[in-house]
């Protein structure tokens, strides 16, 4: 299937105006479905493709979003700056993370971004990979004869993380001790403001559940931060609907980079 061809039948049940094609896919999640397709809107000349709908479709939405902000970044950088994308500390969000981490270890100025970062965990571990230096290199003598690093894992240059209001928990978290350790600027808006963790979390008869705050996060000093108060951007710099909806996310466009002496001006 390509962008832009018609869905003209769902299991042979034909589609048609005003119909919702998810009246048609109700109950086929993870189910071998056929779809009856087109580059025109006429059944003749049509094909038959099976898919198997997903239940839920905001992993690919996800992956969408860090991929068209990947490919942002690589063009207004030259593909010197690469991101890496946390959507959240937990399972799913380390695999993005290492996902996009792992291509940017050959390149420069990476940005790392805890925006709509919902939390789940204590990020320390990606914070200790952003953190890491390298103390020199090994030669090497086969191929194109390109050192490689010691160690070898790691992500060097100068960072910038992004960070936005809807960034929480763990999302306070992340940037909190990205800005403690002086690992780079912060770029966006103020997060969240909910770092607590939870415990306990029994659930009901009714598929709901309860979640209560366990504990706060206070300071070496004694002190308590981050919950009710956020953390706030080194430069502050606001992702307008009408900017995001366009493509254009200001956050990350190279003139804030360029700003935080992350890259070369590249626009």
């Amino acid at each position: 299937m390509a962008v832009g061809e018609f869905i003209l039948a769902v299991n042979g049940v034909e589609l048609r105006t005003p119909d919702n094609i998810y009246r048609l896919l109700d109950g086929t999640a993870n189910r071998q479905t056929v779809l009856t397709v087109s580059a025109k809107p006429v059944m003749e000349g049509a094909r038959q493709v099976t898919v198997v709908p997903v239940a839920n479709e905001q992993g690919l939405r996800t992956r969408a979003w860090v991929e068209h902000n990947r490919r942002l970044v690589d063009k207004l950088s030259g593909a010197s700056s690469p991101t890496c994308t946390c959507p959240t500390p937990g399972r799913v969000g380390t695999r993005v993370s290492t996902g996009t981490t792992s291509r940017s270890r050959t390149r420069r100025a990476p940005s790392s971004t805890s925006a709509f970062n919902g939390g789940g965990s204590a990020a320390d571990y990606i914070i200790d990979v952003l953190q890491r230096s390298f103390d020199g290199y090994f030669n090497n003598v086969a191929g194109d004869r390109y050192p490689f690093t010691s160690p070898a894992a790691g992500i060097w240059g100068p960072k910038v993380m992004i960070v936005n209001e809807m960034a929480g928990s763990g999302g306070d978290l992340m940037p909190y001790m990205f800005k403690l350790r002086k690992i780079g600027p912060l770029v966006g808006t103020r997060t969240w403001g909910g770092l607590v963790h939870t415990a306990d979390t029994p659930p009901f008869v009714d598929g709901g559940s309860m979640i209560a705050p366990r504990g706060g996060f206070f300071t070496r000093e004694g002190k308590w931060a981050v919950e009710n108060e956020g953390t706030a951007p080194d430069i502050v710099v606001e992702n307008w609907p009408k900017d995001v909806i366009a493509g254009r996310i200001r956050s990350s466009s190279a003139r804030w980079r360029r700003r935080c002496g992350c890259s070369r001006p590249t626009l």
